[in-house]
């Protein structure tokens, strides 16, 4: 693999969710530890699942991976960061200030820009050579889903320049006070991020157009910041040999070819790796061992499938059984099927969720036009800031709007709105204040909690249908949602009445949560998760969707590859358990022969056919 060639201290492995850089940067972790190095494992996934990957409990302090000599790993938690943050600046003046004042400093500390603070401060103190990583030849970072994972990186520059520029009456002084002191850990970061002799990131993308756009729009992205020296790896390819005589496995190959063939001119010149799709789930030491073995050559694998043709025969037809009787057990419907359940109300906020790359665009473009070609009015809205709503519907459709929350597009329309409005009463330096106060990066917080507030609101009188960003960032936007509704239940005392957002979410017939993941292992462990964050938080998920599922295409066609024969089989044992364990209603949606792209594919994919239907418009 090229990208373990000579391998600097720091490797960073970042891409659009879903693309595998969990199950690579672990397998990098046990590779370089096996081969003699002192390995540190970082996850700065607000939602990490390495632990979940090696079968033990790591969390936010470093922990010895036991069963691999020289491995340790550490999840960066967001809230345990957040809450160690706030204790170090509230600890100090408790008890020393009135109680009056220090419930002010923990209400200004409460909010979802601590927590990315927190979270930063925690990730640039792995950067620089301290006590904490002096024992470790290596750090790998598993990082959060890109857009998340280029704000992260963009943070040392950015609080250090507003710090530099002087913060004046900010906002957000509470945690500002922290980031005072540590101004020359943050340079030290930025040296190190920037340096090619101590970095190098590895863009992890799939063989699909959306992909590999993100992930030339991530170079470009982070290039511009001093991260220069990137690597691409192209993860899970569809093996060639698979497609002789299956058309699904065909159509898969047919255009994670078209889409390779077709690279974006920025990532061309990268050293590049492919990694061919496996048949296994990739959970355990031995999955993570072979996912970076050498892929076996046509020839080598040829002799080795007449070896054990007898052996594969006895499994496909034990698989072919278990598929067949977990079939007739589980009776998911498809996603059209609870779209007829969500139309009984007329209107309402339809919220999917889930960890990236499960296809929470996808799904959410497709309830939108189902509910469109009903008759019903609808905005379709995205709060991912690596979401394309637009390329997916390819098109317009009759009573359907759609927009996107821009982070930086909302934030500046938000400084200019303050700006005309309380600025427009200020003198010349009470003006220099208030601009110096919007330059703070939490005001990114405030603007996009405000979009996303306007768009729920809408959900009285139509449908609205949103896309939500990663798991981990959906949190955060929740936490300052939970914030907002906190400070105005203060505000306006008991026996108010009043509707916050949040109560929006929390209220069952108004807002209908859908969960979406993957027939695997790992993500359905993640959804689970998520599940239960919501439900600590009021919110009550309405249904799970199941997407791209090899085991509901084989329903509808016989499968003929043994990699999607066994993919099918090791997918209903998720199925069962997201029904019988998890969800209080679920629908299964096929991977497709064609990418589901335009209204007429998206309607197919929400009647659950895997093939065209050649009656849809």
């Amino acid at each position: 693999m090229k990208f373990l060639q000579s391998p600097p201290r720091f490797l960073f492995f970042t891409g659009k969710g879903g693309v595998g850089k969990t199950s690579i940067a672990c397998a990098t972790s046990i590779q370089l530890a096996e081969q003699g190095k002192r390995v540190l494992l970082v996850s700065t996934d607000p939602a990490s699942n390495v632990g979940q990957v090696f079968g033990i409990t790591i969390g936010n302090q470093i922990t010895a991976v036991t069963a691999v000599p020289n491995l340790s790993a550490l999840e960066i938690d967001p809230q345990a960061a957040a809450q160690a943050y706030r204790d170090r600046i509230v600890g100090p003046v408790r008890g020393v200030l009135p109680e009056s004042v220090v419930k002010g400093i923990e209400e200004q500390l409460s909010g979802a820009c601590t927590t990315e603070i927190a979270a930063f401060d925690e990730f640039t103190a792995l950067l620089i050579d301290g006590a904490l990583t002096q024992d470790f030849d290596h750090i790998v970072f598993d990082t959060a889903p890109t857009g998340h994972t280029i704000r992260m990186l963009q943070l040392p520059g950015a609080w250090s320049g507003f710090l530099e520029d002087g913060k004046g009456d900010a906002s957000c002084l509470g945690p500002l006070a922290g980031l005072e002191k540590q101004r020359a850990q943050y340079k030290a970061a930025v040296d190190a991020l920037a340096n090619p002799q101590k970095t190098r990131l590895v863009l992890v993308a799939r063989a699909q157009a959306a992909t590999l756009n993100e992930a030339a729009r991530t170079h470009g992205e982070l290039a511009g910041i001093g991260l220069t020296r990137q690597y691409l790896v192209i993860n899970g390819v569809f093996p060639q040999s698979e497609a002789a005589h299956d058309p699904l496995a065909q159509a898969i190959c047919r255009r994670e070819q078209a889409a390779l063939a077709s690279l974006p001119e920025d990532l061309r010149a990268l050293p590049t790796d492919q990694i061919e799709l496996k048949a296994f789930n990739l959970v355990g030491l031995d999955a993570l061992r072979q996912l970076l073995a050498a892929t076996l050559s046509n020839s080598d694998r040829h002799r080795e499938e007449q070896s054990d043709v007898a052996i594969q025969d006895d499994v496909d037809g034990r698989a072919a059984l278990a598929m067949t009787d977990q079939a007739l057990k589980i009776n998911a419907p498809n996603l059209a099927s609870l779209v007829d359940a969500i139309a009984i109300e007329g209107h309402g906020l339809v919220m999917l969720m889930g960890k990236g790359g499960v296809g929470k665009t996808t799904l959410a473009a497709a309830v939108a036009v189902e509910l469109a070609t009903r008759g019903f009015e609808v905005h379709l809205s995205t709060s991912d800031p690596a979401a394309h709503l637009t390329e997916t519907l390819k098109g317009s459709l009759a009573h359907l709007t759609v927009s996107r929350i821009d982070p930086h597009e909302v934030t500046e329309a938000y400084r200019a709105q303050v700006l005309a409005t309380k600025g427009a009463r200020l003198d010349a330096a009470g003006r220099a204040v208030l601009e110096e106060d919007l330059r703070s990066p939490c005001t990114e917080e405030i603007a996009v909690f405000q979009a996303f507030s306007r768009v729920i609101r809408e959900a009285g009188k139509k449908f609205v249908v949103m896309d939500t960003a990663p798991t981990g960032h959906t949190l955060l936007l929740l936490d300052a949602t939970g914030a907002y509704h906190r400070d105005i239940a203060r505000q306006m005392g008991a026996g108010a009445h009043f509707t916050t957002p949040m109560m929006q979410l929390q209220d069952a017939k108004h807002t209908k949560v859908l969960i979406v993941t993957l027939a695997e292992t790992t993500p359905v462990l993640e959804a689970a998760n998520l599940q239960a964050d919501l439900q600590r938080a009021g919110i009550t998920p309405w249904a799970w969707v199941i997407n791209n599922s090899v085991a509901a295409a084989s329903l509808n066609a016989p499968l003929s590859s043994p990699l999607l024969r066994q993919r099918a089989a090791n997918e209903w044992r998720e199925i069962d358990c997201v029904a019988q364990q998890h969800a209080p209603r679920t629908a299964l949606v096929p991977l497709l022969t064609d990418e589901p792209i335009g209204v007429a594919r998206l309607l197919q994919l929400a009647a659950g056919k895997t093939a065209p239907d050649r009656s849809i418009p």
